[in-house]
């Protein structure tokens, strides 16, 4: 079992780098690509601020008004 075990790693250990595959040659775009990326990502996280906002001011609106009928509701009580 230990032999089996020993020669299935073995194979596994030789045969790992045959099946990676090298990244610089993949990834050979340039660096105006990965500025291009960048500016994209940058407009996507501008247009999410303000939905953060509007979500906060929501959420804030939510709990002020419970806490108005909260207190409506111990002053008729």
């Amino acid at each position: 079992m230990k032999t089996l075990l020993g020669t299935g790693m073995a194979i596994l250990m030789l045969a790992g780098p045959a099946l990676a595959v090298d990244t610089t040659t993949t990834y050979s775009s340039g660096i105006l690509v990965g500025v291009f990326l960048a500016f994209c990502a940058l407009v996507v996280v501008v247009q999410l601020l303000p939905t953060i906002m509007l979500l906060v001011g929501f959420i804030k609106g939510l709990v002020k008004g419970t806490d108005k009928q909260a207190q409506r509701q111990s002053s008729k009580g």
